[in-house]
C-alpha cells in the first residue's frame, strides 16, 4: 500500500498547467530584429525550433515530482497479529449414492443433493475467518479430503472436487465421525467442533456412529449433526432403454441415531429437506460457533520521496542544459 502523509501539499499541482501555458508562450514568441526577412523566407525551419517546447515541459514535469516528493510518499507492510485462535471446525460430509437424489436446487433448478451441500458449505467457509476447517468424505470408506487449515483457497478447491460415490455408495457415519476424532484428538484448541452431514444410515465400517460419539465426548469434540433429504421419496435419474428417466425411491435417514451423536457431544440435531433450510442451518451454526478474536494490525511506512526528488533534479539540469545550448532563445 501507498499514501501521502502530507497530502495537502498536492493542492499545489494545481499550478503545473500555468506553469506550461507561460512557458508555452515565452518560447513561441520570440522574435529577432531584422533589415530584411526575404532571404530568411526561403529558409526550412528546422526541427529543433518545433522541438524546443519541449523545455518548459520537463520544467513542469520536474515541478510536479518535486511537489510530490514534498508530500513524503511512502509505501506500507501491513501485518496482522492473531492474539487467540477461533474455532477448530471438521466438515464430515456424506459421498455415498443416495447424494445423487435430486430433491434439491442450485440457482433456482433442480439439482443433486450433493451439489446444493458444496453450495451452502462454500458459502459457510467463506464466511468464516481466523477458524482453522478440515474436511473429511465418507461413503463406504472415509478420509481426509484436507486437513485442518487457514488456506481456505485450497479447501473450496477441494471442496468443487467432490463426487458422488468418490468414497463407495454405502454409508459409514461412525468410520468418518471416528476420522475426525482422530483428527482432533492431539490439538489443543479452545473449541473443537465436527459438522457431520449425511443423507442416510449407517450401512457400512467397522464402527458404530454412537461408539464414535462416546470418543467424541471424551474429547470434548461438539458434534452438530444434519439430516438432508425429502421426507417420503425422493426422485433419481437413471439410464433406462429408452433413454433417461425418474425413479422414486423412499428415503432413508436415521434421526434417532443423528439426535443421539448431536444429544452426547453437545451439539445439536438439524434437518435440511430443501437447499434454503440447509443454508438457514449452517447460518445457524455459524452464529453459534463464533470466538472473539483479537486482531492487532501494524504498518511499517517506508520514505519514497528520493523516487520523485532524483528524477525532478536530472530533469531541472536537463532543461537548464537545453535552454542555454540547443534550444537557446535569442533575446
Amino acid at each position: 500500500m501507498m499514501r501521502f502523509e502530507d497530502l495537502w501539499v498536492l493542492a499545489l499541482l494545481a499550478v503545473i498547467p500555468f506553469m506550461f501555458l507561460y512557458g508555452w508562450r515565452q518560447f513561441g514568441n520570440a522574435h529577432i530584429r531584422f533589415s530584411s526577412l526575404s532571404v530568411l523566407s526561403r529558409l526550412s525551419q528546422p526541427a529543433s525550433v518545433s522541438l524546443r517546447r519541449v523545455v518548459p515541459l520537463l520544467r513542469c514535469i520536474a515541478a510536479a515530482l518535486i511537489i510530490l516528493a514534498l508530500a513524503r510518499p511512502q509505501s506500507g507492510v501491513k501485518s496482522v497479529e492473531v492474539k487467540n485462535t477461533g474455532v477448530d471446525i471438521m466438515l464430515c460430509l456424506d459421498s455415498s449414492g443416495s447424494m445423487r437424489a435430486l430433491d434439491f436446487d442450485t440457482d433456482g433448478k433442480r439439482d443433486t443433493r450433493m451439489a446444493a451441500v458444496k453450495s451452502v458449505v462454500s458459502e459457510f467457509v467463506r464466511g468464516r475467518e481466523h477458524d482453522r476447517i478440515g474436511m473429511v468424505v465418507f461413503g463406504e470408506e472415509a478420509f481426509t479430503q484436507c486437513p485442518l487449515t487457514l488456506d481456505y483457497g485450497v479447501l473450496l478447491s477441494l471442496l468443487d472436487t467432490l463426487e458422488v460415490g468418490m468414497a463407495g455408495d454405502a454409508t459409514a457415519i461412525g468410520t468418518a465421525l471416528g476420522v475426525c476424532v482422530k483428527r482432533f484428538k492431539d490439538i489443543e484448541s479452545a473449541s473443537r467442533v465436527v459438522i457431520l452431514l449425511t443423507d442416510g444410515v449407517n450401512t457400512a465400517g467397522a464402527i458404530t456412529p454412537l461408539t464414535a460419539a462416546r470418543l467424541a465426548q471424551s474429547f470434548g469434540i461438539k458434534v452438530y449433526t444434519i439430516g438432508v433429504g425429502s421426507e417420503g421419496k425422493a426422485p433419481f435419474q437413471v439410464d433406462s432403454l429408452f433413454g433417461k428417466k425418474y425413479v422414486y425411491v423412499e428415503a432413508e435417514l436415521d434421526e434417532d441415531t443423528l439426535r443421539h451423536i448431536a444429544r452426547l457431544t453437545g451439539g445439536q440435531y438439524f434437518r435440511a429437506t430443501d437447499t434454503e433450510a440447509l443454508r438457514e442451518i449452517y447460518q445457524q451454526i455459524d452464529a453459534m460457533e463464533k470466538t472473539e478474536v483479537e486482531v492487532k494490525e501494524y504498518t511499517e511506512y517506508n520514505e519514497l520521496f528520493l523516487w520523485f526528488l532524483l528524477p525532478a533534479l536530472f530533469l531541472l539540469l536537463l532543461e537548464i542544459g537545453l535552454a542555454n545550448t540547443r534550444f537557446m532563445k535569442i533575446p
